[in-house]
């Protein structure tokens, strides 16, 4: 019972966040937002959508890594991704792409019948308890963060017109 209390009430403080800034991003949006710019990409556990646990710092610190703090029922996020995916096309062989879905408003399976019906070349994750949401201070979905190779951050923005070519090459120095 107190692992289940614990869980509503670390998903509910993510919904709260949620609420409670969407409204001030959606007028605010641009970079250097949450995380600051030079600081090491902070441990955070998730999950894959198949329940395995996994450490977003397992994936920093091999390659520069774009993380993307995502939604199914996120406009913004449909309208950045085709933005994502160029980069991808890009630059997918040199960086990892990691779309963090968020547990407000979502299950791990609407997550996947989204993606059964999307062809995304990206790795998802499911943030259940909002602690990647926390450790990366996501202040909405849109949010994208850009690791170097040596596991700081190089970008952070919201929104979706962020220039996702921009923040890579900051992160690749090409």
């Amino acid at each position: 019972m107190v692992g289940r209390v614990g869980s509503a009430a670390r998903a509910l403080g993510a919904v709260t966040l949620f609420a409670l800034t969407l409204p001030v991003i959606a007028l605010a949006q641009g970079e250097d937002v949450g995380l600051p710019i030079g600081t090491t990409a902070p441990s955070a556990a998730v999950q894959d959508l198949d329940g395995k646990a996994v450490d977003l710092a397992q994936v920093v610190g091999h390659k520069p890594v774009l993380f993307e703090f995502w939604a199914t029922w996120c406009p913004i996020c449909q309208a950045l991704m085709p933005r994502i995916e160029a980069a991808h096309a890009k630059f997918g062989s040199r960086v990892d792409f990691v779309e963090v879905a968020v547990g407000v408003n979502e299950t791990p399976e609407s997550v996947r019948r989204h993606l059964a019906s999307h062809s995304y070349p990206f790795r998802f994750l499911w943030d259940a308890t909002g602690a990647a949401v926390r450790a990366y201070q996501a202040p909405t979905t849109s949010y994208v963060v850009v690791v170097n190779s040596a596991g700081k951050v190089v970008y952070t923005g919201t929104g979706s017109d962020q220039d996702i070519d921009g923040a890579i090459r900051r992160a690749t120095g090409s």
